[in-house]
């Protein structure tokens, strides 16, 4: 029993010590099942309040805290699992019973120091666990400050989004207000401040898995709404206006959906590698066609008819749809035009493009 003891705490220990180094130490994407299963379980009751909502503030309101409470309870599981492991391990190296080895782990583990031993094997585990705790506090404690400044990094592009893309953001509302104020030349360099905000959240994401699920400030903003939104717009002027500069659009699309397949790897996502141009996506013509009328009545010009821009519109967006689409149901992100269904039936939240008002002349008609 001793050796079968000795042998699940350093198990237990071992494998704890490798989710708190994935989570916290390594920067590259890496995978702990301990971690996706501690935010999995934390998820599941707040999903369950939130799909009995009925509108998509008091939804977003429910999950908001999901990511915050999941890294408290991850803290808390390795905890909990090293003082497992340790006792296990004081077990095996004395006669120790259960409680006493888990008071004895205990106490060093949370550096406590009300128990302990003169015995030689038992003092060696005693320093192990003294050292494990505060090194695992340290650690999350120097975690957090990082987390929240790639946070800080992404909303803050969102947020400018806004007064471009309407609330919630809609690629073809870009192309609108674009036209509306005569800035489309400006269309490239958004595109190329997307490239790199795609580029960062791929980084960010896959390294701290659980930046996906931190919610906007406001429930009506969401960061994958807000890249999909991007994305339709750079693949509506690459299909409509061919004659326009296209490196820029280009380049936030590729941007985009790597960043997407990126994340997808990590949360075991599967979507097609490779695929056709002319495979079917679920955004359908009529959509398309009078997204299309809406930007072309507020001023964005047409080099081709929505149905000799269709075939090009589609072969961009099968790029991206299945996966954003799939996000979007995960994350329960606000219900935007174009951005799939949802976990519960919901209306679709429509932006609201601003009237183009100037002020009346001496004779009391518009300048």
């Amino acid at each position: 029993m001793r050796v079968l003891y000795g042998l699940l705490g350093a198990l237990i220990v071992g494998g704890t010590f490798s989710s708190v180094l994935r989570t916290l130490v390594i920067p590259r994407p890496t995978r702990s099942g301990f971690t996706r299963s501690v935010h999995a379980m934390v998820h599941f009751p707040f999903q369950f309040v939130a799909d009995r909502c009925r509108t998509p503030e008091n939804k977003d309101r429910v999950l908001a805290p999901v990511a915050a409470v999941s890294i408290l309870f991850n803290l808390i599981s390795w905890l909990v699992a090293f003082w497992l492991g340790y006792a296990l391990l004081q077990a095996a190296v004395s006669d120790l019973g259960a409680l006493d080895a888990l008071r004895e782990a205990g106490s060093s583990l949370f550096t406590l120091g009300f128990a302990s031993s003169r015995h030689v094997d038992l003092t060696v585990i005693d320093f192990c666990a003294a050292a494990t705790g505060p090194i695992t506090i340290g650690l999350q404690i120097g975690y957090l400050p990082t987390l929240y400044a790639a946070y800080s990094r992404r909303e803050a592009e969102v947020t400018l989004l806004q007064a471009r893309a309407g609330s919630p953001p809609w690629g073809p509302e870009i192309l609108a207000r674009y036209a509306q104020i005569g800035v489309t030349d400006s269309l490239a360099d958004m595109f190329r401040n997307w490239e790199r905000w795609a580029a960062e959240v791929s980084e960010s994401h896959t390294s701290y898995i659980v930046l996906s699920r931190f919610r906007s400030p406001q429930s009506n903003r969401n960061w994958l709404v807000a890249l999909l939104a991007v994305m339709d717009a750079a693949a509506m002027q690459l299909a409509l206006n061919p004659g326009r500069p296209q490196a820029e659009a280009r380049l936030a699309l590729r941007a985009g959906f790597v960043c997407l397949r990126d994340i997808a790897d990590i949360w075991r996502i599967p979507y097609e590698q490779d695929p056709s141009p002319d495979a079917t996506i679920r955004l359908t013509y009529e959509d398309f066609a009078a997204a299309v009328a809406h930007a072309a009545a507020n001023g964005y010009p047409l080099e081709r008819t929505p149905e000799e821009a269709w075939p090009h519109f589609r072969g961009w967006r099968v790029n991206y749809e299945d996966l954003a689409y799939r996000f979007a149901h995960l994350l329960d992100a606000v219900p935007a035009p174009w951005s799939g269904p949802r976990r519960t039936l919901e209306e679709t939240v429509m932006p609201i493009t601003p009237v183009d008002r100037r002020p009346a002349g001496p004779s009391g008609t518009l300048p």
